[in-house]
């Protein structure tokens, strides 16, 4: 008989964590970009976020095998996470794992997944955002055109 109970919390998780990615796809599109600088003389790569939680992050970049290098684990890197076009959030990452990625349309790119480290004051900024993300993705509601008014 309980092999049937429906499992309502996990389901309502499952969700919500759909809804967090969903949105974090239209923020880091559209909203938030991320740079790194990655070699001594101070050049500023561009990276694309594609996920972000409250332990690290995982960003790709444009992979070609032949000529690229890939980052080792370990490898720290600080990201510049821009919220208007000159400001950013400076954010130290330690790599953990990468693996390569062929998207949809059949181009290449490395993944890189990182951890954050918590002890910089900037990750507090950091920190709040992601927290409002999970939160509005929990709270949050799909409009669906409905002209009904439930809250005011």
């Amino acid at each position: 008989m309980t092999d049937k109970l429906l499992d309502f919390v996990g389901k309502r998780n499952e969700t919500i964590e759909k809804k967090r990615r969903n949105f974090e796809r239209v923020m880091f599109q559209n909203f938030l970009g991320a740079y790194s600088v990655i070699d001594d003389n101070g050049s500023v790569y561009p990276v694309k976020l594609v996920d972000l939680s409250k332990d690290g992050c995982l960003f790709q970049v444009p992979w070609d095998v032949n000529k690229d290098k890939r980052f080792e684990q370990g490898t720290e890197l600080t990201l510049r996470m821009y919220f208007t076009k000159q400001s950013f959030v400076p954010v130290v990452v330690s790599m953990r794992h990468s693996n390569e990625h062929i998207d949809e349309n059949g181009l290449t790119y490395m993944h890189y997944g990182c951890e954050f480290d918590k002890t910089l004051p900037s990750f507090e900024v950091m920190e709040h955002f992601i927290n409002f993300m999970y939160k509005f993705a929990e709270h949050s509601s799909i409009d669906r055109n409905e002209h009904k008014v439930y809250f005011l």
